[in-house]
């Protein structure tokens, strides 16, 4: 079945049928392999994509309860939103596979709460596993982020507009 889904700001039709989860048509459709698979249960967040501006699992979304609202990937953050920014200057990545799913919570996050307390950011984070442990650095690079603020100019007139390129959260050491 033909399906028209709006990814990153772009329309894009594909050929799946309505119950194929969200995270394959990215991946295994589009080749968008920056959302990764973790474990397929909603549990781990390493699928976190945003949907209209909210983070969602992507793999257990059925590509039939998307409709018409805008899918946000980590390659549509484009590598100069604050939260990448901090990302770096953090090192917060070690192995790196659930960064793209950190990454995106945070972001949703701070969409919603500039400022967040340390309960804010323990709430929104907390479906988001890190077998490496960094939290305390993504914790420290939330922080860091919200200095900052969303992203100025016309490209990115606000944080849903900001998520729309190639993400560089994984570039360890970099700006050092």
């Amino acid at each position: 079945m033909a399906v028209t889904l709006d990814i990153n700001g772009k329309p894009t039709t594909i050929q799946a049928a309505p119950e194929t989860p969200l995270l394959w048509v990215l991946r295994d459709e589009l080749g968008m392999t920056g959302t990764k698979f973790g474990c397929g249960m909603a549990q781990c967040g390493a699928c976190t994509v945003h949907l209209d501006g909210q983070p969602i699992r992507s793999c257990v979304t059925p590509i039939a309860a998307v409709g018409p609202a805008k899918i946000t990937t980590i390659e549509g953050l484009g590598g100069q939103h604050p939260v990448q920014q901090a990302w770096v200057r953090h090192d917060v990545p070690q192995c790196g596979y659930c960064q793209s799913g950190q990454i995106m919570s945070a972001c949703a996050l701070l969409a919603q709460k500039p400022k967040p307390s340390d309960e804010d950011i323990d709430n929104a984070m907390a479906g988001n596993i890190c077998r490496c442990g960094a939290y305390q650095r993504i914790r420290a690079a939330i922080k860091d982020a919200a200095d900052f603020g969303p992203p100025q100019g016309d490209k990115h007139a606000d944080i849903d507009e900001a998520i729309v390129a190639a993400s560089g959260a994984t570039n360890r050491g970099a700006g050092r």
